[in-house]
């Protein structure tokens, strides 16, 4: 038993002698196991104790523990000193000029569609228009049953509207707006309501699942489709130049009537026929129409005393004419070498 007891402050005193010379945290991990691990020299010390008496074996347990919290304690002790030491060498090592020139940050440059955006906001705003804002996830009732469409109208199939349940969906156009500007307003009304719409449609040069629209609103005394005309006019003209060239064509709209499409000479051929214009020459800017009188009936204005036009573009393809961009899926790609010819 003395010999275990002598072996044990040999153990002590040696562990304790490398642990104060231990110059790294590397080294101080390989004397933690040299002595304390479970093939470790303090271990295979204690694993003797079989050989003893109860009481021999007791003592010997206690000078163990002693023995051990030493240790411990040392490995302590210089852990802490070795991550100070380590950590000031660090700062001695790194250094940080501050009288260097700062890096200048990159203006972000705004989105095309942004950009057109204020310029239409703008015309119609010098035409006496105000702006009104809309929600996205919309009911059928305002999106369809408000607008006079048909029941069976193909709009209403999940294969063209993206169905959130039954009774609420993501709006497939912004005249929803329309309806509820209507209905808490009273003639006369003049407004654009510009956001994103949804359609499932497919991804192609010129369409998109999600884009962005904005539908204009007049509604007055007296309103005539001469007016209608007048005013998108002057606005293409206003946008894109006073030699932009448009055409108006007959069309069907649920919620307005008499209806029309008007187009623009296509942005890529200048009118001669390409893909983007699918060989046509012209490029559908919008729709329009007079407001229906079962759409006003519906918003409580009276169709025998009031009259009025509305509209709706695809703000994305307007992009598309105003920076001669001959393929929509640019404006969603988020390429900053795309973004930043921009301004």
């Amino acid at each position: 038993m003395n010999a275990m007891i002598e072996d044990l402050k040999i153990t002590k005193q040696t562990a304790l002698d490398q642990i104060a010379q231990c110059p790294d945290l590397k080294e101080l991990e390989k004397i933690r196991v040299q002595y304390l691990g479970k093939k470790g020299r303090l271990t295979a010390v204690l694993r003797q104790m079989g050989k003893l008496e109860s009481e021999e074996r007791k003592v010997l347990g206690q000078q163990g523990n002693l023995v051990r919290e030493a240790i411990e304690t040392a490995l302590a002790e210089s852990l802490q000193r070795l991550k100070l030491h380590e950590t000031e060498q660090k700062l001695n090592g790194e250094w940080l000029d501050v009288t260097l020139p700062g890096k200048k940050p990159k203006a972000g440059k705004k989105h095309p569609i942004s950009l057109v955006l204020d310029d239409i906001i703008e015309i119609f705003m010098g035409m006496g228009f105000s702006v009104a804002d809309g929600r996205e996830i919309e009911t059928v009732r305002y999106n369809f049953d408000a607008l006079n469409a048909p029941s069976d109208h193909p709009s209403r199939d999940e294969q063209d509207t993206f169905y959130i349940n039954d009774d609420v969906l993501l709006r497939t156009q912004t005249s929803t707006v329309q309806v509820r500007v209507m209905e808490k307003n009273r003639p006369p009304l003049r407004i654009i309501s510009p956001g994103r719409v949804y359609r499932a449609d497919d991804v192609d040069a010129t369409h998109s699942p999600l884009f962005h629209q904005l539908e204009g609103l007049v509604v007055d005394k007296g309103i005539a489709f001469a007016d209608l005309k007048g005013t998108l006019e002057i606005f293409a003209r206003r946008l894109y130049g006073e030699n932009t060239g448009v055409r108006f064509r007959p069309h069907y709209f649920p919620f307005t009537e008499p209806s029309a499409e008007m187009d623009i000479v296509c942005f890529s051929c200048d009118g001669n026929g390409c893909r983007v214009c699918k060989q046509e020459g012209y490029i559908e800017l919008l729709g329009a129409g007079m407001v229906h009188p079962n759409v006003l009936k519906f918003c409580g204005i009276d169709p025998d005393e009031y009259t009025g036009f509305a509209f709706g573009m695809g703000l994305d393809r307007a992009a598309l004419k105003r920076y001669n961009i001959n393929d929509m899926r640019l404006l969603f790609e988020n390429d900053s070498r795309f973004l930043t010819q921009f301004s």
